[in-house]
């Protein structure tokens, strides 16, 4: 199985979750703060330079305010067979 970190999959998951933080009116700097943690470190997964863990993305999706079994659910159907 080829890294996930730049795949096509990764970007659409990216793009979704940079979408719901729009969305919600918040800054990088806002979700960090409710993480606790840098800016750099919301920075550098909407960019594509980290990958999310699944307890990270549990806690970004509760700061974002989405539940994060409909995200994978959409992901999972948009997904190239």
């Amino acid at each position: 199985m080829p890294k996930s970190l730049r795949s096509p999959r990764q970007r659409r998951l990216l793009k979704r979750l940079i979408a719901a933080r729009k969305n919600n009116g918040f800054t990088q700097s806002q979700i960090a703060e409710m993480l606790r943690r840098p800016q750099s470190f919301v920075a550098k997964y909407e960019g594509g330079e980290r990958r999310l863990d699944v307890i990270e993305f549990l806690d970004v999706t509760e700061a974002l305010k989405i539940d994060p079994c409909e995200l994978l659910a959409q992901m999972r159907r948009s997904r190239d067979l």
